[in-house]
């Protein structure tokens, strides 16, 4: 259901705070992870998934959608990674059109460097202000907005032009 109705004070309060919020965040660990590990935040976000998962490796597709990124963006962000010896791509076993990515040693490596430095800074800037009921209370609030955000599928996941039925 669309409303025409414009937010209400508190409503465009709470969207700026976000989304400045955000930028202050998203700049700051930008800055850290380039400086702790040459790493852009996207490639931060691929190695710690990888770091995260059963076998350290997931399909593609499946890192488009979990970091909301291109397929074509995660796989030149891939290719970069490839390269400095930190993943390594192949074929899915389970299904031969698609990519699998697996973290190397040196990927964790990488991760276990950064990760202080990371760490350090979520708490100093994120969760300083905050109370412990107060992270609970962000946590249960951002989670049931990204719940009803991923409702829908992620653009990487939605079928290719190339796919998409002739008229």
């Amino acid at each position: 259901m669309t409303s025409r109705t414009p937010l209400d004070p508190t409503e465009l309060s709470a969207y700026f705070a976000l989304i400045e919020v955000s930028s202050l965040l998203r700049h700051a660990v930008e800055q850290q992870l380039r400086d702790a590990g040459d790493l852009s935040y996207v490639q931060f976000q691929l190695l710690a998934r990888l770091g995260d998962a059963p076998g350290g490796s997931h399909r593609m597709t499946d890192l488009a959608d979990g970091v909301v990124y291109s397929r074509s963006g995660l796989t030149y962000q891939a290719g970069l990674l490839e390269q400095a010896g930190l993943v390594t791509r192949a074929s899915s076993p389970a299904d031969e059109r698609s990519v699998t990515v697996t973290i190397t040693d040196a990927g964790r490596a990488r991760l276990t460097a950064v990760f202080p430095g990371h760490i350090e800074l979520l708490r100093s800037l994120l969760f300083a202000p905050l109370s412990e009921g107060d992270v609970a209370a962000l946590d249960g609030v951002l989670a049931r907005v990204r719940d009803h955000m991923r409702a829908a599928p992620p653009r990487s996941a939605g079928r290719r032009r190339k796919d998409a039925p002739s008229a």
